[in-house]
């Protein structure tokens, strides 16, 4: 009983809020998806990834581990989604980016904060830099046939997560006013990821929901099997170890579809997936979390 109700004040807030963007878009009021995210993602994530690099008492020796975790990670799902759109005659280019990549922005922050405190942050962030260094490259290369490392480079979160690795390896700490300032503005990065999450699903029209519910519980199954098993090789602490299987168990990210309507892949049916893999969250990443909780 205990446990349930710590997977619920865990999970509730997560959903509570991404439920309240989707209704924010239902009952018809205005919400500009655009200007919000690039708010999160030029100004609020970006704060939030550094202060919670160098505030971290977390390992370095334990974080560089858990970064081989996490690249092994997106590896695995890799090669399982390119046996799997071999093996089912699905199109490599609609769907392996979305077997690959989950919303570990999103969804991954919020879960691994609520569950596992600022260790757990520090954990998450690097796992987000990670997927979205991978994503703006390998990604984009599976796509569009082509890659766009510059466009990583561009990208804010990429510069905020090698300052502040920086100022962790070096121990340095922004003076206190700057700091102040800094943490403000990253809290506001986890209710409008949430809530735009919330938004993004609402305004998304699903295509081939009974293969999108098929996909979406494959990936979950080999994600976190995934996750599983790659926190025991790499021997990952508890904490370590939670955050990873979490993450790689997340929904299909909404950036999935947004390269695929950009360049010109099945966009509906990654659509789909994204809903339904979202939806399907909601019941999935609670039973997992009451598993990782006991680990």
């Amino acid at each position: 009983m205990n446990l349930a109700l710590t997977v619920l004040e865990i999970t509730a807030p997560v959903f509570l809020l991404a439920l309240a963007g989707f209704l924010w878009v239902k009952l018809g009021f205005e919400f500009r998806t655009q200007f919000v995210t690039r708010l999160a993602m030029t100004l609020a994530v970006p704060c939030l990834i550094f202060t919670a690099l160098m505030n971290t008492s977390l390992d370095k020796a334990a974080l560089g581990t858990f970064v081989l975790a996490a690249l092994a990670g997106h590896a695995v799902m890799a090669v399982a989604g390119e046996i799997l759109c071999r093996t089912s005659g699905l199109e490599r280019r609609t769907y392996l980016a979305p077997f690959i990549f989950s919303n570990t922005g999103n969804l991954g922050i919020p879960l691994a904060m609520f569950a596992f405190g600022e260790a757990g942050l520090g954990y998450a962030v690097v796992m987000l830099a990670v997927s979205a260094i991978l994503s703006f490259t390998y990604g984009i290369y599976l796509v569009a046939g082509h890659s766009a490392g510059s466009k990583a480079i561009r990208e804010p979160m990429v510069w905020a997560t090698l300052l502040g690795a920086m100022f962790l390896w070096q121990d340095w700490e922004t003076p206190r006013f700057l700091t102040n300032a800094l943490e403000l503005t990253g809290q506001m990065a986890v209710p409008l990821m949430l809530i735009t999450l919330g938004t993004a699903v609402a305004r998304l029209t699903p295509g081939e929901t009974g293969k999108a519910v098929a996909l979406s519980l494959v990936k979950f199954l080999v994600s976190a099997a995934a996750g599983w098993g790659l926190a025991v090789a790499f021997g990952l602490d508890p904490t370590a170890s939670g955050v990873l299987i979490l993450q790689l168990a997340t929904p299909v990210a909404v950036t999935a579809y947004l390269l695929a309507e950009k360049f010109e892949a099945d966009s509906s049916a990654v659509a789909g997936l994204v809903v339904v893999s979202t939806l399907m969250s909601a019941l999935l990443l609670p039973l997992l979390l009451s598993q990782v909780l006991e680990i």
